[in-house]
């Protein structure tokens, strides 16, 4: 197992996809540190872990604090002796729209999302720095951090500062040999099971059946285990080399985003005033893809 003797802590890992995370960590030979706000659900999550083979405690604390963070690590060194890699996934959602979005909802969303993941990565860098451990920080992030969507000014906020984050760990840590990447999941999860257009995939995934080719292929739609294997992968030494990447992953398809990188460059003798805009800017503007556009479903699959 290649993460024999190695330590995880996984965020929000009680369910979904950060159970999934949890468990291939504990399959491929980690042991977890799991997290989540309900002592049922952690318990729960524990006991599977453990039922398959693996080791793993819980801690049962929302993420944000830096008393969490600390929590998390203390325990990740007290129950197995070290700590070797991060897994950031705790997550809440509060949609709404830009003109109903109240304070709290902004708050609560990048407390958690963005918060969460800068304090535990930052008490975990300080432990894998101070005992010098070429450690493995992963954050989570969405495809609404890389294109927007509507109704999520707060998630995609959280969502984009994450990677903005792991690309400045990734030139802060490289000295250290610690790697910082984030993923971007593409799978069955609450959000999506309310939405008509992945209807057949959540009923094929509930009844415990392979989804059909056009949300594997197609869209890059898949299950939480689809991504655990990345998580596990970057988790690994045979990724020691990569860092700072956003890595997209869903069903069948694995995507390796691009930094932002201009698109038109231009110059103008004097700069850019607004007359030189008024009679050259329409010639030069490209416009880039804001949001998700979905093909339309085959009627085979329509619901």
């Amino acid at each position: 197992m290649s993460l024999a003797g190695k330590v995880a802590i996984v965020t929000g890992s009680g369910r979904g996809l950060g159970l999934a995370y949890a468990q291939e960590l504990a399959r491929q030979g980690a042991s977890v540190v799991v997290n989540d706000v309900d002592a049922a659900t952690a318990a729960d999550a524990v006991a599977a872990i453990e039922a398959a083979g693996g080791n793993a405690v819980s801690v049962v604390a929302p993420v944000g604090s830096t008393q969490t963070a600390q929590q998390l690590v203390q325990t990740a060194v007290d129950a197995f002796g070290r700590l070797d890699i991060l897994v950031t996934n705790a997550g809440v959602l509060r949609d709404k729209t830009l003109w109903k979005m109240s304070d709290d909802d902004f708050d609560t969303v990048v407390g958690v999302h963005l918060r969460g993941t800068f304090t535990c990565a930052r008490e975990a860098a300080i432990y894998m720095r101070d005992n010098e451990i070429a450690g493995r920080i992963i954050c989570i992030g969405s495809p609404t951090g890389q294109r927007g969507n509507f109704g999520q000014t707060n998630y995609a906020a959280a969502k984009a500062g994450i990677v903005g984050m792991v690309r400045t760990w990734a030139l802060e840590l490289r000295k250290a040999g610690i790697t910082a990447n984030a993923v971007i999941p593409v799978a069955a999860t609450a959000m999506t099971a309310t939405v008509p257009y992945f209807a057949a995939a959540m009923e094929a995934d509930a009844a415990g059946e392979p989804m059909p080719a056009f949300f594997r292929h197609d869209l890059g739609f898949g299950t939480a285990d689809d991504v655990a294997g990345l998580v596990a992968y970057l988790a690994s030494d045979e990724a020691a080399s990569v860092t700072g990447q956003a890595i997209g992953i869903g069903g069948d398809r694995l995507q390796v985003w691009s930094h932002p990188e201009p698109v038109v460059t231009a110059y103008h003798d004097g700069g850019w005033s607004y007359t030189a805009l008024q009679s050259e800017f329409a010639g030069l503007y490209q416009a880039q893809v804001v949001g998700e556009t979905f093909p339309p479903l085959p009627e085979d699959l329509q619901r």
